[in-house]
């Protein structure tokens, strides 16, 4: 009896460090819904900003996703003065499937507009500004004090380890729990 609840234990903590692993040692991404509830839709206000506005609440990262739900209308990333004109001939990409995905591949300013003629100009388009993946600037042997402004927002920096070494962690840890 006591051997089946140690195992029951054993399994318990098992599920709770494989559900917990991936929040620690794995970068995540993020799919945005374009629009929120909205969608990918003409704006029916004359607030041309509409979808600008959206971009701004949001932070998005290398490697996050964005996805326009729309019917009868496409979606087309272009550059900054296709994006000024409202009119590509050549998109960097382009898709009218209704349910498009796309992923934020490198920091940077990306430019999209509808296909649809007349979309752009009344306010069917979009800005979305990708930050630059997290590094920590070199530091010289004076500069290892903590700055008051880290203090202020609360941030603490954390080390990230390398997948090989997390897997021989876990390989190791949970080789003691069942010996």
């Amino acid at each position: 009896m006591a051997s089946l609840f140690m195992l029951s234990c054993k399994a318990f903590l098992l599920m709770i460090l494989c559900s917990s692993f991936n929040h620690f040692f794995f970068v995540t991404s993020t799919e945005f819904e374009v629009g929120g509830d909205g969608g990918w839709v003409l704006p029916k206000s004359r607030n041309h900003e509409m979808y600008n506005q959206w971009a701004s609440q949001n932070r998005f990262k290398v490697d996050d996703t964005v996805r326009f739900k729309y019917k009868k209308d496409s979606v087309l990333v272009v550059t900054a003065e296709e994006y000024d004109k409202c009119h590509s001939a050549h998109p960097v990409f382009f898709s009218n499937n209704g349910a498009t995905v796309f992923k934020l591949d490198k920091p940077g300013l990306f430019y999209f507009i509808s296909g649809i003629a007349g979309h752009c100009e009344r306010g069917q388009k979009m800005i979305i500004k990708v930050l630059e993946p997290e590094t920590a600037p070199p530091q010289s042997s004076k500069e290892n004090t903590t700055t008051e402004s880290s203090h202020k927002s609360g941030a603490v920096e954390m080390a990230a380890i390398s997948s090989p070494i997390s897997v021989l962690f876990m390989v190791s840890f949970f080789g003691v729990l069942f010996i």
